[in-house]
């Protein structure tokens, strides 16, 4: 298997060269390349975020240095070899676990996209499925300072189920949010990027009805990609907005709660 691992800590990762991953890459059964994202930036500061269009607090890492890393990475896969597959370490994935980790293991090519401050411009995900399998993924629900911490956890649970790795393969056989959403989009500069334009409202400076999109982006994302969160959610006082969009989505409130309708 070939494992690379962008972000703008390279060492932090240093950690994947000891214990029985590093032993795996020693002995070829595991390639994995990290690599610096500020090497992929053209200003003399070499920038990598900036500030997010609709306001908040933090910085987004910016697009064009995450579209020139993933480029360079996609480029050096075999000619006719299959889509790698892209993890992006996120709060708002799908959650990982063994099985996850086991469906992995059987991949070609896993990369590894190490987000930071306020996360990734949105359109670098929607962009990268051009070229990669795009899969967000949350080491649980709690937040991090960045994503190499989770890739970590991820490399070391995937590389020990590939075959050789651990001596002894039978013992693998025995081993056993703030508001409770899922975060929305973030956005940053150019406004337009590859023919891809930050959502309007983002750029109308009514604060009000950016608020109401993000929060009904949260409940879009919650109920695609985790809506068990949505099924211990408190939906007693929600405003009568919040209700339509989450009808739309097919949940109606019902004692405080909320229920997917059958039909749905």
């Amino acid at each position: 298997m070939r494992i690379d691992v962008v972000s703008i800590f390279p060492e932090y990762l240093a950690p994947l060269e000891l214990s029985l991953i590093g032993k795996a890459r020693q002995d070829g059964l595991l390639n994995l390349n990290v690599h610096d994202l500020r090497t992929f930036t053209t200003d003399r500061h070499r920038t990598v975020d900036d500030t997010p269009y609709g306001g908040g607090a933090g910085m987004v890492m910016k697009a064009e240095p995450w579209a020139q890393a993933l480029e360079s990475v996609a480029a050096a896969r075999p000619a006719g070899a299959a889509k790698p597959v892209l993890i992006v370490p996120s709060p708002a994935g799908e959650r990982f676990n063994q099985a996850l980790a086991y469906e992995l293991a059987g991949e070609e090519q896993l990369v590894f996209a190490c987000g930071r401050y306020e996360g990734i411009d949105e359109r670098v995900i929607e962009w990268a499925e051009e070229h990669f399998t795009v899969r967000p993924v949350s080491l649980g629900d709690y937040v991090l300072n960045g994503g190499e911490v989770a890739v970590l956890a991820m490399v070391e649970a995937i590389g020990r189920l590939l075959p050789g790795v651990v001596g002894n393969p039978e013992s693998l056989v025995e081993e056993s949010h703030s508001d409770g959403l899922l975060e929305y989009p973030v956005y940053t500069k150019p406004s337009v990027w590859r023919d891809r334009e930050v959502p309007a409202i983002l750029l109308s400076g009514n604060h009000g009805k950016i608020a109401q999109w993000r929060r009904h982006e949260q409940y879009r994302r919650t109920a695609e990609r985790r809506p068990d969160l949505l099924e211990a959610f408190d939906a007693g006082t929600l405003p009568r907005a919040d209700r339509t969009a989450l009808a739309d989505l097919g949940y109606d409130v019902v004692d405080g709660h909320l229920r997917p309708r059958p039909e749905a």
